[in-house]
């Protein structure tokens, strides 16, 4: 998402007159990128968020093609309280552009790049069925790697100013992948454990595990409290990844190394047998005795209602209390994060490139990166997903809508990740989820 390039650290040896004028370069693609210049953006926004007069000119063509039309964001349906979100953003285009803001429910993200894929197969370079999509890291690099992707608009939307992206990379880069303006930043995430503080507090063999080996240690004294959903599920696949990051922790560095590069044949054993190995040693704990998996993150939560499972965990902290008020949780529940490490990563949206209404998606995604949406989307009762803009780069009143009351008991206490883990390459979901399927998939 980023049209701004990402400067590198110029060599020690350059000369000195090419490096002064290469920094003064970058220096002033990072002003521009960051947008504070002469012109008030949108006369609708209550940001005092400005652009020079080229990029004004730019976006006005943007909101004077972009109203009065329809927009298919293909995105996961699988979550009540997303769904509802989305409809409430729908809602504010309609008022703010005319924009007719369809949400097309998806149960797998891999379902729009498979329709875009086609396509394109068939020719269809203009007229395309998708105009928005939630993308992942994975099917990024697939999109990215096929061309499938509209380019550079992503970087220049006004408000992807409020990202601060010349120092913040989490915006500019998927999964180690740079994005080239190819997707705008949604929302940030974590892994994030929780529990029945009632099922585990105070009770023989239940300390609260807070290491992937102490995980393994508590489920083996807990027979059948704790589980994961199978594979390509997201949440299961976040879980599988959390672990092979930590199993290699203490790997050589040409090791840990290859988590960053792309899974081939000559690799893959070397790298997966470890997490085979823990898994091997892990099923047999589980809920059903591993056995059988939950499908989703929703059945998870639903078990630990139902008191079937005391552990479980989400990609989204704000949701755990969200869940506990809306009574899908009970309010004995608690969050924490692991001491070894929380998985993390940025989630994006990203327009085709033979999208039919490529306007309408830019408004529409500049709309959710408005601190107006981002701080909607962040509150525990609407969503509860972190916003991805720098406090710093808003006004007063813009942070005031960020501000919340008293934390809900269940949520994740202040400060709680001391460390996170990022992703590693996205060619490693595949061999992760062929490797799973062949091993531990055939009961299933």
């Amino acid at each position: 998402m980023f049209a701004i390039k990402f400067w590198q650290t110029l060599a020690r040896y350059s000369f000195c007159c090419v490096a002064f004028c290469v920094c003064a370069i970058a220096n002033l693609a990072a002003f521009s990128s960051t947008a504070f210049a002469n012109t008030v953006i949108n006369s609708n926004s209550k940001s005092n968020l400005v652009i020079n007069t080229q990029q004004q000119s730019r976006w006005q063509q943007v909101q004077t093609l972009g109203r009065n039309q329809d927009v298919y964001f293909y995105a996961w349906g699988g979550d009540a309280q997303i769904n509802a979100y989305i409809q409430w953003a729908a809602q504010q285009v309609k008022t703010k552009y005319n924009i007719n803001l369809v949400h097309v429910k998806l149960s797998d993200t891999s379902e729009a790049v498979s329709r875009v894929l086609a396509e394109k197969s068939a020719n269809n370079n203009n007229q395309g069925s998708v105009d928005l999509m939630w993308i992942n890291g994975a099917n990024f690099a697939t999109m990215s790697e096929h061309s499938l992707l509209l380019k550079q608009w992503a970087n220049k939307l006004p408000y992807f100013a409020l990202t601060d992206p010349a120092n913040n990379p989490a915006v500019t880069f998927d999964f180690g992948l740079p994005t080239n303006g190819m997707e705008a930043p949604w929302g940030q995430a974590s892994l994030t454990f929780y529990y029945d503080s009632i099922a585990i507090n105070g009770k023989a063999n239940n300390k609260l595990p807070t290491t992937l080996n102490e995980l393994l240690n508590w489920s083996a004294q807990n027979p059948g409290r704790f589980s994961y959903p199978k594979p390509p599920d997201f949440l299961g696949m976040s879980f599988l990844k959390y672990a092979l990051v930590v199993l290699h922790k203490h790997s050589s560095e040409n090791i840990k190394a290859q988590l960053n590069q792309p899974a081939t044949t000559k690799n893959t054993a070397q790298v997966l047998n470890p997490l085979w190995d823990f898994l091997d040693k892990l099923h047999p704990t589980l809920w059903r005795g591993g056995t059988h998996f939950m499908q989703s993150g929703a059945q998870m939560r639903r078990l630990v209602d139902d008191t079937e499972l005391s552990l479980a965990f989400t990609f989204s902290a704000p949701e755990v209390p969200a869940a506990v008020k809306r009574y899908d949780l009970p309010n004995s529940i608690r969050s924490y994060a692991m001491s070894d490490g929380s998985l993390s990563n940025t989630h994006f949206v990203a327009i085709p490139y033979n999208a039919s209404h490529q306007q309408s998606a830019q408004l529409v995604a500049n709309f959710l990166l408005s601190p107006e949406a981002q701080a909607q989307k962040q509150k525990a009762h609407i969503w509860g997903d972190k916003s991805v803009l720098i406090q710093s780069t808003l006004t007063p009143d813009e942070q005031a809508l960020f501000k919340t009351a008293k934390p809900h008991p269940s949520a994740l206490p202040l400060n709680s990740i001391k460390r996170t883990l990022s992703e590693p390459h996205p060619s490693w979901v595949n061999a992760i989820m062929q490797g799973w399927q062949t091993r531990y998939g055939v009961s299933q």
